[in-house]
């Protein structure tokens, strides 16, 4: 009984680290795409390649888009990580200081792609500064660093369920960039080149898509707080209700836990 009650504990101990590994797996492929990409564009802006003329105002303040890129490259990258519970269990400096540095890429990525659709020349295919493009940059952009700054708090205050909820949340948005590669990508394939606004709304898709599953996956978590583990007496070896701290010595019985008590002993009545 005891052997098949360990051999069941160690197979579900098994398939979850499995399932850990493969959600890992999964987040940095899906993140592999923009790594990539924007590996490529501080290359090109650091003399590695030719800039296009489309992107000349990138080469001319190039600051912001590269705070983008290593900022979202480290919120995406080592936030995936911090899906794995045996990584969180077994290395809790490592999850900790990994968790700091992704929040502040995300965050610095967060606004630097605010300060990118406010005040750099616009592409022809993004459409107007504040039309239905800007628009979802500047709505998505600031909910992903109001949730890196929520989840920053609750886990100040050791609310963990808050913390790791808005955290996924602004994974989530950081990730959009995965997503519509995914999602554009076939598109252009089946039909041709987008216009402005299909280009929107297929990039507003992606964002909310990967909402709607961080919120999924957080609805089907437990919403309160996990209580502290309670230490329980064996009946067998308990000494009896006399000695225990219970009512009974709280209330004053015959049996009371003096300075002997303190010291391991009992006050004899």
């Amino acid at each position: 009984m005891v052997a098949g009650t360990i051999g069941g504990m160690t197979t579900t101990s098994a398939r979850n680290t499995r399932n850990a590994r493969l959600v890992v797996a999964g987040l940095l492929l899906l993140t592999a795409v923009p790594v990539l990409a924007g590996a490529l564009r501080i290359a090109t802006l650091s003399g590695a390649g030719e800039v296009t003329p489309d992107k000349s105002y990138m080469a001319l303040d190039p600051a912001p888009v590269v705070v983008h890129i290593i900022g979202a490259t480290l919120f995406c990258v080592l936030g995936a990580f911090q899906f794995h519970r045996g990584f969180r269990q077994r290395r809790p400096g490592r999850h900790r200081i990994a968790g700091r540095l992704a929040a502040a890429g995300g965050f610095a990525a967060a606004l630097s792609g605010i300060w990118m659709t406010l005040f750099y020349p616009l592409p022809h295919h993004d459409g107007a500064r504040f039309g239905l493009l800007g628009t979802e940059r500047i709505l998505f952009g600031t909910l992903m660093a109001a949730a890196i700054v929520i989840s920053f708090l609750a886990i100040r205050r050791r609310n963990i369920v808050r913390h790791r909820a808005w955290m996924m949340r602004g994974y989530a948005i950081a990730q959009g960039a995965g997503t519509q590669a995914v999602i554009i990508a076939p598109w252009i394939a089946a039909f041709g080149d987008t216009d402005v606004v299909t280009r929107a709304v297929l990039m507003g898709t992606a964002w909310t898509l990967n909402l709607a599953v961080a919120e999924w996956i957080i609805r089907r978590r437990p919403q309160h707080r996990v209580p502290a583990p309670q230490v329980t007496t064996n009946p067998a070896i308990s000494a009896g209700p006399a000695i225990s701290a219970g009512p009974a010595i709280s209330a004053g019985s015959p049996v009371t836990a003096g300075p002997a008590g303190r010291r391991g002993g009992m006050r004899k009545p």
